[in-house]
């Protein structure tokens, strides 16, 4: 694998996007965990992946990141198995969690890696490489003070826009309206990628409904989502 020489891009570094919560895991989360990690999770490393080595084909890579419990990534992954999926998640109980349903369904073209996800972009994924970067309800981190721990905004933008391939799109859905306002004109200012629609995009019917998008309809938040993608002759 070819070493990475390239300059990271990550906001202050020290400033995570998430919490660690020491969650419980369920005994079958712990159990899957234990014997399906080794097949599907990816260690993390500084050093690039090939991709085409890891899904053993050619087809196009979708990221999600923070799939949380994996329900939605599980089912557009088996919808998909055209695509390859790679999902980035730290909380363990949800590795767990997708893990066993990797199982149930019969996926192969799904791999996990429990790490940072800013940290794996910058030192584990070739440039120009994805097609597509799913980020379905990330913490909105709602008070001012909290804002700069929120993923969708520069200079992190300009890291998801060095990965994407020409014609890949940034897809990203909230229930934090201001969040989602923010993120438009983060994703905007973000040179190379421009959005599909003006303004917030139309409800994408190939997104499963989320645990987080459920909570954020009964507490009658308007669901927010934005489609980005990388312009021709960007790379």
């Amino acid at each position: 694998m070819e070493k990475d020489n390239s300059k990271s891009v990550l906001y202050p570094q020290q400033i995570h996007t998430y919490v660690l919560r020491a969650g419980r895991m369920t005994e079958a989360q712990k159990r899957d965990y234990v014997i399906h990690s080794a097949r599907w999770c990816l260690p993390f490393q500084e050093r690039i992946l090939n991709l085409t080595d890891i899904f053993e084909n050619t087809a196009p890579v979708t990221i999600e990141v923070g799939f949380g419990m994996g329900k939605a990534t599980a089912i557009i992954a088996a919808e998909n198995p055209d695509r390859n999926y790679l999902g980035i998640e730290v909380h363990r109980a949800g590795v767990g969690r997708l893990l066993g349903e990797i199982e149930r369904r019969g996926l192969s073209n799904l791999r996990i890696i429990e790490h940072d996800a800013l940290e794996v972009l910058t030192h584990m994924i070739p440039d120009s490489s994805i097609s597509a970067f799913h980020v379905f309800f990330p913490d909105p981190w709602p008070k001012k003070r909290h804002h700069k721990r929120r993923l969708v905004q520069r200079p992190r933008t300009d890291l998801f826009a060095s990965k994407l391939m020409p014609d890949g799109y940034f897809y990203m859905a909230t229930d934090w309206e201001e969040y989602g306002e923010e993120a438009w004109q983060q994703l905007a200012a973000t040179p190379g990628l421009q959005s599909m629609y003006e303004g917030f995009a139309p409800h994408q019917t190939w997104r499963p409904e989320t645990r987080f998008e459920e909570k954020g309809i009964k507490a009658n938040h308007r669901i927010c989502e934005l489609m980005f993608r990388k312009l021709p002759g960007e790379d």
